[in-house]
């Protein structure tokens, strides 16, 4: 064989085996590039945005296509530093989605920070965020943070909704027992921490059985919800009010001496025995009695507030009805 052929021979191997190696080169390109489709075609549909951020030159590297139905903003508007990115965060939570940012740092990752967005239509969103730093660079120093942020508004409006209900009284849509006494325990503990004056009210419904047995059930509740409508509307804005159990209801007056709840309690007295309920064709009048005391020294605990406007209530109903008894 000639020395031509040999050497013809050798370069179509070689362009052979360079024809293979770019047609596998060529399959792996398209492997990849399914791949990413893939993965991006995931990202679009879930409801949650991949993020990349560089701490160092505060400039954030990526943004998955989440970002535009999350945050409610045209690609063209995705921002490309932290600041474009705080803009978006609800002004009571840039502190906090920044210091967590630091907190990254020290810690290597964050399970779930939550804060709130401002989309671009206006809507405020919840979302979760759990983020983590990628390996040091070459100074020892962690500079890229990686994230993965989740829509939760919804679970946020659930939450909020059962927490609602779990508080109020499903008849009067007041405060139930266990909510009103959480908060009144609250305002007890600040009074006695700032030396501020406090008032307790118990307020019970007269002869409520008659009214049951005598007109039913029905109008027994219609009394219910528009004495709690009638107290709501007569107390002050900052004061407590809630249904405590069948025909008894509670207020607490912050910040309030005896003195000057007394005449709150007397304008609850006239408003209440100014409701008119239609009952078997005649108008039926109700009447409460009240007990009010305000906070002592030697009140240990709230229990001991409770006691005595219990006290003082019952007391009201024994010297006939329909007025206030104060301890």
């Amino acid at each position: 064989m000639s020395r031509e052929e040999v050497g013809s021979g050798q370069l179509a191997v070689r362009l052979g085996e360079e024809g293979a190696a770019l047609r596998q080169a060529q399959a792996g390109l398209r492997r990849l590039q399914a791949r990413e489709q893939l993965f991006g075609r995931l990202l679009a549909s879930v409801n949650a945005l991949l993020w990349a951020y560089d701490w160092q030159t505060r400039q954030m590297l990526y943004l998955s296509p989440g970002y535009e139905r999350i945050f409610g903003r045209p690609a063209g508007a995705l921002p490309d530093a932290l600041a474009d990115w705080l803009a978006c965060v609800h002004p009571d939570d840039r502190d906090y989605v920044l210091g967590s940012l630091g907190e990254v740092l020290d810690k290597g990752a964050i399970e779930r920070r939550e804060y709130r967005i401002v989309r671009g239509d206006g809507q405020l969103r919840w979302l979760s965020d759990k983020c983590y730093c990628g390996d040091p660079d070459e100074d020892g120093r962690a500079r890229i943070i990686v994230g993965l942020a989740e829509d939760i508004t919804e679970r946020r409006q659930l939450e909020s909704e059962l927490q609602r209900l779990a508080s109020i009284d499903g008849l009067t849509h007041s405060s139930n027992r266990r909510h009103f006494f959480e908060c009144a325990q609250r305002e007890l503990q600040l009074a006695r921490q700032y030396g501020t004056p406090l008032a307790f009210l118990l307020l019970d419904i007269d002869n409520f059985k008659r009214i049951n047995d005598t007109h039913g059930h029905q109008v027994g509740d219609q009394v219910l919800q528009r004495l709690a409508d009638c107290c709501v509307t007569t107390l002050r804005g900052g004061d407590l009010f809630g249904r405590i159990g069948g025909e008894e209801f509670a207020a607490l007056f912050p910040r309030c001496r005896l003195e000057q709840a007394l005449p709150i309690a007397e304008r609850l007295q006239r408003s209440i025995g100014a409701l008119g309920f239609a009952a078997g064709g005649e108008t039926l009048r109700i009447t409460v009695s009240q007990g009010l005391v305000g906070l002592e020294p030697d009140d240990a605990d709230l229990g001991a507030l409770y006691a005595r406007a219990d006290a003082a209530m019952y007391q009201a109903k024994r010297q006939g009805r329909n007025r206030i008894v104060r301890l």
